[in-house]
């Protein structure tokens, strides 16, 4: 063996470690130029907003400005993307919701595409829900439109829609968390069941499709397994599916009820918590929650049903099928139709009193 292929094989010992952390620096500067650069889009959008607005208030042009204008940016600038007339509309529409700038609300680290979905949600605080969970779990566009589509904003954030006793039976922390967790109700149409699905028939497809039901249950769940054992008093009980919360740190026992939800449904997860407190929970791990899903729910009764039970437990509905209950379902306004009302409403404002002709 040569002089020269020993230092070759010298060098190759640690090369990969070398590459890797080559590779990983690399990965990471990318991304950085990515974000940078598409906060930077993002503010030009919006400053080409503003100017459309501005121009408009001067001129009586309408949508032929928008016209002109998309027809001589692409000609002076043909390499670049994003100068047609619809996306302009969304420019001027993206200005007219934030006048005085888009930085505050990180608006600008939220792709173009998102935002194009994002300004046609009225509800300023909605609209800023969904800014913040697209954020935290980093939701693709399609996924962002489901979650829309399926009024997760109402399922999930409006306290009122939900029932626990989570606040009554946590630490302050532990519940805030809890509660911003709970959903109701949930949606499994992922599963590819009918509605008169039994429970077993809900956890063999949950399993089947764990990913999907994970998605749906929130960021944090790890899947431990269905049908759990559990013994108490020489006697064997089976939990329908448990779970570990990586941010709660603690177990959370889900029991599935393919019917409408009764009291005893509540005393039956009680003491299923009981037992997986005793039985599986360690020091470092915090007090197990428990969640009840049930075919349906009222929710006096539920609440009455909760008042004096000892664990931590929620209770909401889920469904099986695509099809949306009515209450539930939203329906995006088009971009012509969020222009007409933020015109609507500037003008209102306009002759409101105190305001300068």
């Amino acid at each position: 063996m040569s002089k020269s292929n020993e230092i070759v094989l010298h060098l190759d010992a640690s090369y990969r470690d070398f590459f890797k952390n080559l590779k990983s620096f690399i990965s990471t500067s990318r991304v950085k130029a990515a974000i940078v650069l598409n906060k930077e889009v993002i503010q030009m959008y919006w400053k080409i907003g503003e100017e459309l607005v501005e121009k408009g208030k001067v001129t009586n042009w309408g949508d032929k400005l928008l016209e002109q204008v998309s027809h001589d940016l692409r000609i002076e600038f043909p390499e670049m993307r994003g100068f047609s007339k619809t996306n302009l509309k969304y420019m001027r529409v993206l200005a007219t919701l934030y006048p005085n700038g888009i930085g505050q609300y990180a608006v600008d680290q939220t792709p173009w595409g998102h935002i194009m979905l994002l300004t046609r949600i009225k509800s300023v605080e909605e609209r800023h829900w969904y800014l913040a969970q697209v954020r935290e779990h980093g939701w693709s566009r399609p996924m962002l439109e489901k979650q829309i589509q399926s009024n997760l904003y109402k399922r999930q954030a409006l306290p009122e829609n939900k029932v626990s006793n989570y606040s009554a039976r946590l630490p302050q922390a532990q519940s805030n968390l809890a509660q911003e967790l709970l959903k109701d109700p949930y949606n499994f149409d992922c599963l590819g069941l009918h509605d008169e699905a039994h429970e077993r028939e809900i956890e063999n497809a949950s399993v089947q499709h764990i990913t999907k039901f994970l998605l749906e249950l929130g960021k944090g769940f790890s899947f431990i397994g269905r049908q759990v054992p559990i013994e108490v008093s020489e006697n064997e009980y089976f939990i329908d599916m448990l779970f570990y919360h990586v941010k709660l740190h603690c177990y959370v026992v889900i029991e599935i009820k393919a019917v409408s939800f009764k009291p005893e449904h509540a005393g039956q997860l009680n003491f299923y918590l009981s037992a997986v407190d005793d039985k599986l929970r360690s020091p470092e791990d915090n007090p197990s929650i428990g969640l009840l899903l049930c075919k349906s729910r009222d929710k006096v009764i539920a609440e009455y049903a909760l008042r004096n039970i000892e664990k931590p437990i929620g209770v909401s509905e889920y469904w099986l099928t695509k099809a949306i209950p009515e209450n539930l379902k939203i329906s995006l306004p088009t971009i012509q139709e969020i222009e007409f009302e933020l015109n609507n409403s500037i003008k209102d404002e306009e002759l409101l009193p105190g305001k300068e002709d």
